[in-house]
């Protein structure tokens, strides 16, 4: 793992800077009144950047809507702290509406211990970090493992298990959400093609990398996979205002669309947005397949 980010512009490490202060000094006020000694006695192991800034192929075009979002691993102590509403959400608070961070900011939290086992296991994901990614914060003596292999046949069944299984879901919530547009239920329908939408991105992270992250956020999973595979963006433009603010509505759908009475969303952005999922999920399959396709390959090849 590389330990400096002196390929990106200064005004990136600028930012990565200010962001890493702000997580280890938010970490560090959510756990002063703990009680637990291993809550209280927490530590942040490492902050690492994965992703397109870690790689130097990160795309910074916010006049034509795409904007390479940075992307952070927190390795942590104790897998207790690592639940966002406890330790984390007002880091993230603060990092979204700091004015000078000038681009998104995604972050997952792990223990060590569960990152170790996932390298162990060689699960992609975890190894394409291990490799790419950049330590911007590291605490001595807390290693990470060297990754181990995991065999073509056990990656192929784990692929086309985790294919069959959310695949079948996302399909369902798509045609739920159907359902609910023809009785007329608005909110009902949102809430259910956000939860297809979610189910394709977990869908092609997991065929892809074997991982997701727990988190209901689409534009967070929607750019861990779009940094995998460019051919997702399509899916869903950005060029103008209106189809921006579509998705925005979706994201939003997951929370509001169930317990928020100003939530307020049409039939037009409806059949919008559900041509734009029909439009995923067919890259997805496609996508899918490929992998699949790859694995199996690989699996009779070993």
């Amino acid at each position: 793992m590389k330990s400096d980010a002196d390929h990106l512009p200064e005004r990136n490490q600028t930012e990565l800077d200010h962001i890493q202060r702000i997580l280890l000094d938010e970490f560090a006020a959510a756990i002063a009144t703990a009680t637990k000694p291993h809550k209280r006695n927490g530590k942040v192991y490492k902050i690492i950047l994965f992703g397109s800034y870690a790689r130097d192929d990160w795309v910074d075009e916010p006049e034509n809507g795409y904007q390479s979002d940075y992307d952070l691993l927190v390795v942590v102590s104790h897998g207790d702290l690592t639940e966002i509403a406890d330790y984390w959400y007002v880091a993230e608070d603060r990092i979204l509406r700091d004015p000078t961070i000038a681009r998104p900011v995604n972050i997952i939290v792990h223990s060590l211990e569960e990152v170790n086992q996932a390298l162990s296991r060689g699960e992609y994901f975890w190894v394409d970090i291990a490799r790419d990614g950049i330590a911007l914060y590291d605490l001595p003596c807390h290693t990470l493992v060297t990754p181990k292999p995991l065999t073509p046949a056990d990656a192929y069944a784990m692929a086309q298990g985790y294919f069959e299984e959310w695949a079948k879901t996302a399909a369902n919530f798509r045609s739920l959400s159907e359902t609910a547009l023809r009785q007329g239920m608005l909110k009902e329908a949102a809430f259910l093609l956000h939860q297809a939408t979610e189910r394709l991105y977990i869908c092609f992270l997991l065929v892809q990398t074997l991982y997701f992250p727990r988190s209901h956020n689409i534009k967070f999973l929607r750019s861990l996979a779009e940094d995998k595979e460019p051919r997702l963006v399509e899916a869903w433009s950005r060029l103008d205002k209106i189809d921006r603010r579509r998705f925005e509505l979706l994201k939003r759908a997951y929370v509001e669309a169930r317990y928020s009475p100003s939530y307020a969303i049409t039939v037009d952005d409806l059949e919008a947005l559900a041509g734009s999922v029909e439009r995923l999920r067919a890259t997805v399959e496609t996508l899918c397949r490929e992998r699949l396709k790859t694995l199996r390959e690989a699996a009779t090849a070993a």
